[in-house]
């Protein structure tokens, strides 16, 4: 166990983070450590070692004690940072995984694990500057494969394109359908890239090149305010919804693709929304059933789909593309993305209350407050979204225009790539950064 007397810190830097492992609050204190990455390494994984033993975590509060009393050896730092990642605090790993890697540069272990720190937080150009600065130990597969595939996430389509064209074929099957996902990420860039900037505000064009989905709409509040086109906290509508399967409705005119049905998933609000989609778009709405061709399969929010109890199993097939058949997500979070990537997103928010749910409202005494759930039959709620106004929001002035004729000429122009591959989802927001908020 971690003393008293051991755990004060020299450095005024984690006053705060001993202060919330006081007071038994081990999530602020981990907040408090991200706001402090210069502390010294050894002060720090005190922290860490307590705030692990209060929550059960023997294999990192091991770890933490072994790199506070010895911080300079390369053995500790490595399991340490090992056990971080693990436990979802890559951003802790990274200094030790770090220093393990200057004190051993030859390391191709060290560097990997480094990677995919850097990888978990985000960090994807510091994640290529690593690997650049050991190019010449650098074997195809992973390391090169793994440079090519953050420099995509950084943005750098030069620097992925030279370096892809040196890969060779993976000795190990095990790397085929990975080397196939970059082929298709990099034909997707290529198809895009005449008809979108694909620059560091490019939503859309990122979003497609990353995972091949097309974003209908984009976010008319905040976005030179570091929101970029995202939503934080939406509260959704039915004039939205309604605005959404319009915007899809043009997709799929654009992109040539002719579904004879509408595909309803099991979970309350995807039933809802497609419902309203097979009204729009004039198809006959049918279960949801494995292996159906030539259809459009509604979800409101994938992470709902996967919450009911038929959820894990539907992600599983809707992960194996069936032809003709389009997957297309209302309201998807790009902080914790489903595992299933669609391939067409109304919008992106990080938190979201449906039109159907607890809705914010102002009370009685002018202050906000709950309403209840609209509990209505599924089939009532889908004829307001039909009847809804979908005219888009007219915002704060600040978002860049976005008719229609901006999604459809996108879709014509990476038609050819679009409806491709797998739909494995995708834990990074890219190139387009966008604020966060909570912790």
């Amino acid at each position: 166990m971690f003393s008293r007397r051991n755990r004060r810190p020299r450095s005024p830097d984690l006053a705060a983070a001993w202060e919330r492992l006081d007071g038994g609050d081990v999530p602020g204190a981990l907040l408090e450590l991200r706001r402090a990455p210069a502390a010294p390494l050894g002060e720090v994984a005190a922290v860490v070692g307590r705030a692990a033993e209060s929550a059960g975590f023997d294999d990192l509060r091991k770890a933490a004690a072994a790199l506070a009393a010895h911080p300079d050896r390369v053995r500790p730092l490595y399991d340490y940072g090992y056990a971080c990642v693990e436990r979802g605090v890559s951003y802790l790993a990274i200094p030790a995984l770090r220093e393990a890697l200057r004190l051993s540069p030859d390391s191709v272990g060290l560097l990997r694990e480094l990677v995919s720190a850097y990888e978990r937080e985000g960090r994807h150009r510091d994640a290529v500057e690593a690997l650049l600065a050991h190019e010449d130990g650098l074997g195809d597969w992973p390391d090169r494969y793994l440079l090519v595939f953050n420099a995509v996430l950084a943005g750098d389509l030069e620097l992925a394109r030279r370096h892809h064209a040196r890969l060779g074929a993976p000795a190990d099957d095990v790397w085929l359908g990975a080397r196939d996902r970059q082929n298709r990420v990099l034909e997707r860039a290529a198809s895009a890239g005449p008809a979108s900037p694909l620059d560091h505000s490019d939503l859309r064009g990122w979003q497609y090149v990353m995972g091949g989905t097309v974003l209908g709409t984009l976010s008319p509040h905040g976005y030179d305010a570091g929101m970029t086109g995202r939503y934080a906290w939406f509260q959704d509508s039915h004039d939205q919804c309604l605005q959404g399967l319009l915007r899809l409705q043009a997709v799929l005119a654009a992109a040539g693709v002719r579904p004879r049905s509408v595909s309803l998933l099991p979970d309350r609000g995807s039933r809802i929304l497609g419902l309203a989609a097979a009204e729009v778009l004039g198809l006959p709405a049918l279960r949801f059933e494995e292996g159906r061709e030539d259809t459009v399969v509604i979800a409101y929010d994938l992470d709902d789909t996967a919450c009911h109890e038929e959820g894990p199993d539907v992600i599983a097939q809707l992960l194996r593309r069936v032809p003709g058949q389009v997957l297309h997500e209302h309201a998807s979070c790009w902080t914790d993305p489903p595992a299933v990537a669609a391939d067409s997103v109304t919008l992106l928010h990080q938190s979201v209350v449906a039109p159907w749910g607890e809705i914010l409202r102002l009370g009685d005494d002018g202050g906000a407050e709950r309403g209840e759930a609209d509990g209505r039959p599924e089939a009532e709620i889908a004829a307001d979204i039909v009847g809804a106004d979908p005219t888009p929001d007219g915002g704060d002035g600040e978002t860049p225009a976005d008719p229609v004729e901006k999604l459809t000429d996108f879709v014509a122009a990476v038609r050819g790539t679009w409806l491709r591959g797998d739909r494995a989802g995708l834990r990074s927001s890219g190139p387009v950064a966008s604020s966060r908020f909570g912790g």
